[in-house]
Protein backbone atom coordinates (compact mmCIF):
# COMPACT_ATOMS: atom_id res chain seq x y z
CA UNK A 1 0.00 0.00 0.00
CA UNK A 2 1.20 3.50 -0.76
CA UNK A 3 -0.20 7.02 -0.90
CA UNK A 4 0.57 8.79 -4.16
CA UNK A 5 -0.91 12.24 -3.70
CA UNK A 6 -2.65 14.43 -1.13
CA UNK A 7 -4.71 17.43 -2.28
CA UNK A 8 -5.93 20.02 0.23
CA UNK A 9 -8.31 22.92 -0.27
CA UNK A 10 -9.06 25.35 2.58
CA UNK A 11 -8.06 22.66 5.07
CA UNK A 12 -6.66 24.13 8.32
CA UNK A 13 -4.06 26.70 7.19
CA UNK A 14 -3.75 25.35 3.63
CA UNK A 15 -5.50 27.27 0.85
CA UNK A 16 -4.66 24.94 -2.05
CA UNK A 17 -1.90 22.37 -1.96
CA UNK A 18 -1.00 19.17 -3.78
CA UNK A 19 1.72 16.91 -2.38
CA UNK A 20 3.19 14.00 -4.34
CA UNK A 21 4.73 11.43 -2.01
CA UNK A 22 7.69 9.10 -2.35
CA UNK A 23 7.16 5.42 -1.64
CA UNK A 24 9.67 5.34 1.22
CA UNK A 25 10.28 8.10 3.78
CA UNK A 26 8.70 11.55 3.51
CA UNK A 27 9.80 14.17 6.03
CA UNK A 28 7.80 17.37 6.61
CA UNK A 29 9.87 19.85 8.58
CA UNK A 30 9.63 23.46 9.68
CA UNK A 31 8.93 25.66 12.69
CA UNK A 32 6.02 24.99 15.00
CA UNK A 33 2.48 26.00 13.94
CA UNK A 34 3.28 26.01 10.21
CA UNK A 35 0.98 23.13 9.21
CA UNK A 36 3.08 19.95 9.40
CA UNK A 37 0.67 17.94 11.55
CA UNK A 38 -2.26 19.17 9.44
CA UNK A 39 -1.04 16.91 6.62
CA UNK A 40 -1.10 13.84 8.85
CA UNK A 41 -4.49 14.89 10.21
CA UNK A 42 -5.90 15.02 6.67
CA UNK A 43 -4.74 11.46 5.99
CA UNK A 44 -6.07 10.22 9.31
CA UNK A 45 -9.41 11.90 8.60
CA UNK A 46 -9.68 10.09 5.26
CA UNK A 47 -8.90 6.75 6.92
CA UNK A 48 -11.33 7.05 9.86
CA UNK A 49 -13.74 9.86 9.05
CA UNK A 50 -12.65 11.78 12.13
CA UNK A 51 -9.69 13.78 13.39
CA UNK A 52 -7.23 12.74 16.09
CA UNK A 53 -7.04 16.37 17.25
CA UNK A 54 -10.64 17.64 17.44
CA UNK A 55 -14.23 16.40 17.64
CA UNK A 56 -15.51 19.36 15.60
CA UNK A 57 -15.16 19.03 11.83
CA UNK A 58 -15.74 22.77 11.35
CA UNK A 59 -12.46 23.52 13.14
CA UNK A 60 -10.60 21.98 10.20
CA UNK A 61 -12.03 24.49 7.71
CA UNK A 62 -9.70 27.40 6.96
CA UNK A 63 -10.66 30.64 8.69
CA UNK A 64 -13.25 32.73 6.81
CA UNK A 65 -14.20 29.83 4.50
CA UNK A 66 -17.38 27.77 4.47
CA UNK A 67 -16.03 24.54 2.96
CA UNK A 68 -12.84 22.49 2.82
CA UNK A 69 -11.79 19.49 0.78
CA UNK A 70 -9.30 16.64 1.15
CA UNK A 71 -8.49 14.12 -1.55
CA UNK A 72 -6.08 11.21 -1.20
CA UNK A 73 -5.00 9.05 -4.13
CA UNK A 74 -3.50 5.72 -3.07
CA UNK A 75 -2.72 2.20 -4.25
CA UNK A 76 -3.95 -0.93 -2.50
CA UNK A 77 -4.02 -4.49 -3.78
CA UNK A 78 -2.43 -3.21 -7.00
CA UNK A 79 -5.47 -0.97 -7.61
CA UNK A 80 -5.56 2.81 -7.78
CA UNK A 81 -8.10 4.16 -5.32
CA UNK A 82 -9.20 7.50 -3.90
CA UNK A 83 -10.96 9.02 -0.92
CA UNK A 84 -12.42 12.52 -1.08
CA UNK A 85 -14.05 14.35 1.82
CA UNK A 86 -15.77 17.73 1.63
CA UNK A 87 -16.41 19.60 4.87
CA UNK A 88 -19.13 22.22 5.20
CA UNK A 89 -19.83 24.42 8.21
CA UNK A 90 -23.58 24.25 7.60
CA UNK A 91 -24.03 20.72 6.31
CA UNK A 92 -22.92 17.18 7.02
CA UNK A 93 -19.59 16.21 5.46
CA UNK A 94 -19.67 14.45 2.10
CA UNK A 95 -17.53 11.35 1.57
CA UNK A 96 -16.60 9.76 -1.75
CA UNK A 97 -14.81 6.43 -2.00
CA UNK A 98 -13.49 5.81 -5.51
CA UNK A 99 -15.80 8.59 -6.75
CA UNK A 100 -18.87 6.92 -5.22
CA UNK A 101 -20.77 8.70 -2.44
CA UNK A 102 -20.89 6.90 0.91
CA UNK A 103 -23.05 7.91 3.85
CA UNK A 104 -21.26 6.70 6.97
CA UNK A 105 -17.78 6.90 8.45
CA UNK A 106 -17.85 3.13 8.92
CA UNK A 107 -17.80 2.71 5.13
CA UNK A 108 -14.36 4.35 5.07
CA UNK A 109 -12.83 1.94 7.55
CA UNK A 110 -10.44 -0.63 6.18
CA UNK A 111 -9.73 1.17 2.91
CA UNK A 112 -6.75 3.35 3.82
CA UNK A 113 -4.84 1.44 6.50
CA UNK A 114 -2.49 3.49 8.63
CA UNK A 115 -0.91 3.66 12.06
CA UNK A 116 -0.29 6.99 13.80
CA UNK A 117 2.34 7.66 16.45
CA UNK A 118 2.11 11.08 18.11
CA UNK A 119 3.51 12.65 21.30
CA UNK A 120 0.11 12.20 22.97
CA UNK A 121 0.40 8.43 22.59
CA UNK A 122 3.07 8.23 25.28
CA UNK A 123 0.52 9.20 27.94
CA UNK A 124 -2.22 6.80 26.75
CA UNK A 125 -1.09 4.16 29.20
CA UNK A 126 -1.21 6.64 32.09
CA UNK A 127 -4.63 8.12 31.35
CA UNK A 128 -8.15 6.82 31.85
CA UNK A 129 -9.40 3.46 30.52
CA UNK A 130 -11.28 5.40 27.82
CA UNK A 131 -8.02 6.32 26.08
CA UNK A 132 -6.89 2.69 26.05
CA UNK A 133 -10.27 1.50 24.77
CA UNK A 134 -9.98 4.07 22.00
CA UNK A 135 -6.59 2.64 20.98
CA UNK A 136 -8.09 -0.85 20.81
CA UNK A 137 -11.29 0.27 19.07
CA UNK A 138 -9.36 2.09 16.32
CA UNK A 139 -7.16 -0.93 15.65
CA UNK A 140 -10.09 -3.35 15.42
CA UNK A 141 -12.35 -1.00 13.44
CA UNK A 142 -10.00 -0.57 10.50
CA UNK A 143 -9.60 -4.35 10.16
CA UNK A 144 -13.13 -5.38 11.08
CA UNK A 145 -15.48 -2.56 9.99
CA UNK A 146 -18.43 -4.50 11.42
CA UNK A 147 -16.88 -3.96 14.86
CA UNK A 148 -17.48 -0.21 14.54
CA UNK A 149 -21.09 -0.93 13.59
CA UNK A 150 -21.64 -3.21 16.61
CA UNK A 151 -19.89 -0.75 18.92
CA UNK A 152 -22.10 2.08 17.67
CA UNK A 153 -25.17 -0.09 18.20
CA UNK A 154 -24.06 -0.92 21.75
CA UNK A 155 -23.54 2.77 22.58
CA UNK A 156 -27.01 3.64 21.26
CA UNK A 157 -28.61 0.88 23.37
CA UNK A 158 -26.59 2.09 26.36
CA UNK A 159 -27.88 5.63 25.78
CA UNK A 160 -31.46 4.34 25.77
CA UNK A 161 -30.89 2.31 28.93
CA UNK A 162 -29.43 5.35 30.67
CA UNK A 163 -32.48 7.40 29.68
CA UNK A 164 -34.74 4.79 31.28
CA UNK A 165 -32.59 4.84 34.43
CA UNK A 166 -32.75 8.61 34.66
CA UNK A 167 -36.53 8.50 34.33
CA UNK A 168 -36.65 6.04 37.25
CA UNK A 169 -39.30 4.08 35.32
CA UNK A 170 -37.62 0.75 34.73
CA UNK A 171 -40.52 -1.41 33.50
CA UNK A 172 -38.75 -1.89 30.12
CA UNK A 173 -35.21 -2.21 31.48
CA UNK A 174 -35.00 -5.96 30.73
CA UNK A 175 -35.49 -5.32 27.03
CA UNK A 176 -32.47 -3.01 26.96
CA UNK A 177 -30.46 -5.40 29.15
CA UNK A 178 -30.94 -8.23 26.67
CA UNK A 179 -30.00 -6.07 23.69
CA UNK A 180 -26.99 -4.70 25.53
CA UNK A 181 -25.77 -8.20 26.42
CA UNK A 182 -26.13 -9.40 22.84
CA UNK A 183 -24.02 -6.53 21.45
CA UNK A 184 -21.53 -6.85 24.33
CA UNK A 185 -20.88 -10.49 23.47
CA UNK A 186 -19.81 -9.58 19.92
CA UNK A 187 -17.59 -6.73 21.14
CA UNK A 188 -15.99 -9.02 23.71
CA UNK A 189 -15.17 -11.63 21.07
CA UNK A 190 -13.51 -9.06 18.83
CA UNK A 191 -11.49 -7.60 21.71
CA UNK A 192 -10.30 -11.00 22.96
CA UNK A 193 -9.14 -11.86 19.45
CA UNK A 194 -7.11 -8.68 19.02
CA UNK A 195 -5.67 -8.59 22.52
CA UNK A 196 -4.36 -12.08 21.73
CA UNK A 197 -2.86 -10.85 18.45
CA UNK A 198 -1.22 -7.89 20.21
CA UNK A 199 0.32 -10.20 22.79
CA UNK A 200 1.70 -12.51 20.11
CA UNK A 201 3.68 -9.69 18.51
CA UNK A 202 4.58 -7.88 21.72
CA UNK A 203 6.33 -11.01 22.98
CA UNK A 204 8.80 -10.73 20.10
CA UNK A 205 9.00 -6.95 19.85
CA UNK A 206 9.53 -6.04 23.51
CA UNK A 207 12.88 -7.88 24.01
CA UNK A 208 14.32 -6.28 20.86
CA UNK A 209 13.49 -2.80 22.18
CA UNK A 210 15.08 -3.42 25.61
CA UNK A 211 18.05 -5.67 24.82
CA UNK A 212 16.05 -8.59 26.29
CA UNK A 213 15.88 -6.86 29.69
CA UNK A 214 12.11 -6.47 29.80
CA UNK A 215 9.19 -8.77 29.15
CA UNK A 216 5.95 -7.01 28.25
CA UNK A 217 2.53 -8.63 28.73
CA UNK A 218 -0.87 -7.17 27.85
CA UNK A 219 -3.84 -8.15 30.03
CA UNK A 220 -7.48 -7.59 29.07
CA UNK A 221 -9.70 -6.34 31.92
CA UNK A 222 -13.41 -6.98 31.45
CA UNK A 223 -16.51 -7.90 33.44
CA UNK A 224 -17.88 -9.98 30.56
CA UNK A 225 -17.95 -13.76 30.97
CA UNK A 226 -21.07 -14.81 29.08
CA UNK A 227 -24.23 -13.20 27.77
CA UNK A 228 -26.27 -14.70 30.62
CA UNK A 229 -23.86 -13.57 33.34
CA UNK A 230 -23.67 -10.13 31.74
CA UNK A 231 -27.46 -9.79 31.93
CA UNK A 232 -27.39 -10.90 35.57
CA UNK A 233 -24.65 -8.36 36.31
CA UNK A 234 -26.83 -5.56 34.93
CA UNK A 235 -29.72 -6.74 37.12
CA UNK A 236 -27.52 -6.95 40.23
CA UNK A 237 -26.24 -3.41 39.71
CA UNK A 238 -29.60 -1.83 38.86
CA UNK A 239 -30.07 -0.29 42.31
CA UNK A 240 -26.62 1.33 42.11
CA UNK A 241 -27.37 2.47 38.55
CA UNK A 242 -30.60 4.13 39.68
CA UNK A 243 -28.74 5.90 42.47
CA UNK A 244 -26.00 7.16 40.16
CA UNK A 245 -28.20 7.82 37.14
CA UNK A 246 -26.28 5.75 34.57
CA UNK A 247 -25.13 2.20 33.76
CA UNK A 248 -22.17 1.65 36.07
CA UNK A 249 -20.96 -1.71 34.75
CA UNK A 250 -20.52 -3.26 31.36
CA UNK A 251 -18.19 -3.68 28.44
CA UNK A 252 -18.15 0.09 27.91
CA UNK A 253 -15.86 0.17 30.99
CA UNK A 254 -13.36 -2.41 29.69
CA UNK A 255 -9.65 -1.72 29.97
CA UNK A 256 -6.29 -3.32 29.41
CA UNK A 257 -3.07 -3.08 31.37
CA UNK A 258 0.55 -3.76 30.57
CA UNK A 259 2.90 -5.67 32.84
CA UNK A 260 6.68 -5.22 32.65
CA UNK A 261 8.50 -8.18 34.14
CA UNK A 262 5.32 -9.01 36.03
CA UNK A 263 4.80 -5.50 37.48
CA UNK A 264 2.04 -3.08 36.50
CA UNK A 265 3.46 -0.48 34.14
CA UNK A 266 0.90 2.09 35.23
CA UNK A 267 2.05 1.93 38.85
CA UNK A 268 5.72 1.08 38.68
CA UNK A 269 6.90 1.95 35.16
CA UNK A 270 9.39 4.73 34.42
CA UNK A 271 8.85 7.31 31.67
CA UNK A 272 11.29 5.38 29.49
CA UNK A 273 9.36 2.14 30.02
CA UNK A 274 6.11 3.86 29.05
CA UNK A 275 7.72 5.07 25.82
CA UNK A 276 9.04 1.61 25.05
CA UNK A 277 5.65 0.05 25.79
CA UNK A 278 3.73 2.35 23.47
CA UNK A 279 6.31 1.72 20.74
CA UNK A 280 5.82 -2.02 21.21
CA UNK A 281 2.05 -1.56 20.90
CA UNK A 282 2.43 0.50 17.71
CA UNK A 283 4.82 -2.02 16.16
CA UNK A 284 2.39 -4.81 17.08
CA UNK A 285 -0.42 -2.80 15.47
CA UNK A 286 1.64 -2.49 12.26
CA UNK A 287 2.30 -6.23 12.18
CA UNK A 288 -1.34 -7.14 12.81
CA UNK A 289 -2.52 -4.92 9.96
CA UNK A 290 0.18 -6.28 7.65
CA UNK A 291 -0.87 -9.84 8.49
CA UNK A 292 -4.55 -9.07 7.88
CA UNK A 293 -4.31 -7.13 4.60
CA UNK A 294 -1.14 -8.81 3.27
CA UNK A 295 0.39 -5.38 2.60
CA UNK A 296 2.30 -2.81 4.61
CA UNK A 297 0.09 -0.11 6.15
CA UNK A 298 1.14 3.55 6.09
CA UNK A 299 3.03 4.82 9.14
CA UNK A 300 2.54 8.40 10.38
CA UNK A 301 5.09 9.72 12.88
CA UNK A 302 4.12 13.11 14.30
CA UNK A 303 6.81 15.22 15.95
CA UNK A 304 8.73 12.15 17.11
CA UNK A 305 11.96 14.04 17.82
CA UNK A 306 10.22 16.00 20.60
CA UNK A 307 9.24 12.88 22.54
CA UNK A 308 11.72 10.14 21.61
CA UNK A 309 15.50 10.07 21.83
CA UNK A 310 17.70 9.11 18.91
CA UNK A 311 18.11 5.55 20.14
CA UNK A 312 14.36 4.89 20.11
CA UNK A 313 13.90 6.69 16.78
CA UNK A 314 16.67 4.49 15.38
CA UNK A 315 14.83 1.40 16.69
CA UNK A 316 11.73 2.53 14.81
CA UNK A 317 13.54 2.75 11.49
CA UNK A 318 15.19 -0.61 11.93
CA UNK A 319 11.73 -2.17 12.05
CA UNK A 320 9.91 -0.36 9.23
CA UNK A 321 11.82 -1.39 6.15
CA UNK A 322 9.39 -1.48 3.23
CA UNK A 323 6.81 0.82 4.83
CA UNK A 324 5.80 4.17 3.42
CA UNK A 325 6.41 6.65 6.24
CA UNK A 326 5.37 10.27 6.77
CA UNK A 327 7.28 12.13 9.47
CA UNK A 328 6.90 15.60 10.92
CA UNK A 329 9.69 17.34 12.83
CA UNK A 330 11.15 20.79 13.39
CA UNK A 331 14.72 19.89 12.39
CA UNK A 332 15.30 17.35 9.61
CA UNK A 333 19.04 17.31 10.34
CA UNK A 334 18.39 15.23 13.47
CA UNK A 335 17.30 12.34 11.26
CA UNK A 336 20.63 12.40 9.38
CA UNK A 337 22.31 11.11 12.55
CA UNK A 338 20.41 7.83 12.42
CA UNK A 339 22.52 5.09 10.88
CA UNK A 340 19.56 2.81 10.13
CA UNK A 341 17.96 5.54 8.00
CA UNK A 342 19.69 4.41 4.82
CA UNK A 343 16.86 4.79 2.30
CA UNK A 344 16.40 7.94 0.30
CA UNK A 345 14.48 10.58 2.23
CA UNK A 346 12.32 13.17 0.54
CA UNK A 347 12.21 16.47 2.42
CA UNK A 348 9.33 18.94 2.36
CA UNK A 349 9.76 22.29 4.07
CA UNK A 350 6.47 23.58 5.50
CA UNK A 351 6.08 27.33 5.88
CA UNK A 352 2.75 29.04 6.71
CA UNK A 353 0.59 26.40 5.09
CA UNK A 354 2.73 25.98 1.99
CA UNK A 355 5.03 23.15 0.96
CA UNK A 356 8.28 24.66 -0.28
Amino acid sequence: MRINKIALENFRNYETQEINLEENINVFYGNNAQGKTNILEALYFCAFGRSFRTHKDAEMIKFENETAKIKVDFEKNSREQSIEITLNKKEKKQIKLNEIRVNRNSELLGNLNLVLFSPDDTVVLKESPASRRKFLDILISQLRPNYAHVLGKYNKILENRNSVIKSQRVETIEVWDEQLAEAAEKIYEYRVEYISKLQKYIENISPSLTNSKENLVIKYITSFKSKEEYTNLLKQNLRNDLYRGYTTSGIHRDDFELLVNGKELNLYGSQGQHRTAILALKFAELEIIREEINENPILLLDDITSELDLERISQIFKKISGFQVLITCTDANILRNIESLTKEIKLYKINSGRVE
